[in-house]
């Protein structure tokens, strides 16, 4: 029963990134461009390491999402006052426009996954996978930091 938690998660992971990308196709954001939109709005002037961090992606795959979305005009960078290599991000009028129709889609989504399962075992499950969203982020930085895993 355990080694099928992934595999579910991982199903419906890659359900909801399906049909993201076909339901954000009108506003040519693919390939989950619209979590770093998300992120963006609601953490403004997070820097792009960061962002990476939160999204538990390598820098150089947050750089290329960035990238693709300043070119659109959704996001746009400003240089930190301090450390100039560090770029601190921000959603553009033309990326406001677009959030609601994101937090619609995954306010449906949730409704739709979370159909016919009572709010108690909701509370519970919510405690759960959180604690094993934690377990996990951590483990991704400490394989990003060397550390090898002990199977």
């Amino acid at each position: 029963m355990e080694s099928e938690i992934l595999r579910q998660i991982g199903t419906i992971s890659r359900s909801l990134d399906s049909i993201s990308n076909v339901e954000f196709a009108q506003f040519d954001l693919a390939k989950g461009q619209y979590l770093y939109l998300s992120r963006i709005k609601e953490n403004p002037g997070i820097i792009q390491h960061r962002l990476s961090e939160l999204l538990c992606v390598d820098k150089s795959t947050a750089n290329r999402a960035i990238n693709k979305l300043e070119e659109k005009g959704l996001i746009t960078k400003k240089d930190d006052l301090v450390n100039k290599k560090e770029k601190h991000l921000f959603i553009t009028q033309k990326g406001e426009e677009i959030y609601p129709v994101i937090i619609r889609e995954n306010e449906y989504s949730t409704k739709v996954a979370t159909e016919d399962i009572s709010p108690e075992k909701m509370e519970v499950f919510i405690e759960v996978i959180n604690k094993m969203a934690d377990n996990i982020s951590q483990n991704w930085l400490d394989v990003k930091k060397g550390i090898k895993r002990n199977y």
